[in-house]
Formats: C-alpha cells, structure tokens, sequence
C-alpha cells in the first residue's frame, strides 16, 4: 500500500467516526479536508495531550483495519497532528470515557459537531465554504482569541464566570459537560 492509499483510508475512516450519513460527509466534505489540512498548533502545554491523542488516531485506525504499527509510522507519522485528527479524538473520548450511555447510543458525532458550532464552523457546508473565513476561525482558535465563554473556541458556555481562554482544552470540556448535564 503507498503513503497516498494508506492516508487516503485513514482520512475516510475518520471521517466515517464523525458523519453518520454520506450525506452528511459529501455536505461537508471541504470543510472536513480543510480541518484535515490544517495544523493542530497550541499555546497551552496541556494541550499537547489532545495532539498525542489525534495522533494516537493513526495506531487505532492501523489496528481496526490490520495495518502494522511500523507501516502506519513509516507512513503517517511524518506530519503534525491535525485540527481535525485532535476535534475526532477528543469526542472519542469524550464519548467512549465520559459520556458513554448505551441507551443515547454512539454520540461521537455530536460532540464533533458541536465543536464546530462553538467555532464557527458548521455553517460551512460545501455551497458556503471560505477558506479565508476558515483561516480566521483557526487563527482565532488556536491564539485563544475568542470569547471569555468559550465562543469561537471548541467549547461555549453561555454565562460562566471562567475564562475558556486561559484553560487547556481538557478542562474547558469537563466544564461544558457539567454544563450541558445542568440543563
């Protein structure tokens, strides 16, 4: 397999996890390769965690489709973590370690997708995609120049008294769950 057949899989299978429908995904299909195409970059230390978990994706991804650990490292861990590799493998384990309920079902999807409400993003389908619009949005991100509540950043709280800006990423989910669960 080459490097352009196993990333061209990898990529499918990620973004198989967030789109539950093909319709969903052709809908989206310029935004999901541009958050693909985009850098995971962060100015919190912490934050570094949330890349080794998009990079982690790559080994999960290699051991549900039987590629050897040494081929997914010649192959795909020559690049940074992206943007969207860090939003799928923060809702895994905002789904699979947090929020699991059998009875809700697979919510992989939803906290993706909720994420990029908070960034501005879902409006972006194909017919309405900007790159120039995109690229604000991820500078806004990742230099933490967005709302105090979180909007613009992955996480809105409305109303809080904390300063999203100035939390790594972990927290400000663990505070939007505790907020969500409230409501």
């Amino acid at each position: 397999m080459t490097r352009e057949q196993i990333s061209n899989e990898y990529y499918n299978w990620i973004c198989g996890i967030i789109c539950d429908t093909n319709a969903k995904r052709k809908k989206y299909s310029r935004l999901l390769a541009y958050l693909y195409s985009k850098d995971f970059n962060y100015i919190i230390g912490r934050d570094g965690n949330r890349a080794e978990d998009g990079m982690d994706l790559r080994y999960r991804f290699g051991y549900e489709k039987g590629v050897d650990s040494h081929v997914i490292a010649a192959m795909l861990d020559n690049d940074p973590c992206s943007v969207l590799e860090m939003m799928v493998a923060l809702s895994l384990r905002c789904e699979e370690n947090i929020m699991r309920n059998v009875d809700e079902g697979d919510r992989t999807g939803f906290w993706f997708w909720n994420m990029a409400k908070s960034l501005g993003l879902y409006s972006m389908t194909n017919d309405d995609f900007d790159i120039d619009i995109a690229d604000e949005i991820m500078e806004r991100f990742m230099d933490r120049r967005y709302s105090q509540n979180g909007e613009g950043g992955l996480f809105t709280i409305p109303n809080t008294n904390r300063d999203m800006r100035s939390a790594e990423i972990w927290y400000q989910m663990m505070w939007y769950l505790d907020y969500i669960l409230e409501l």
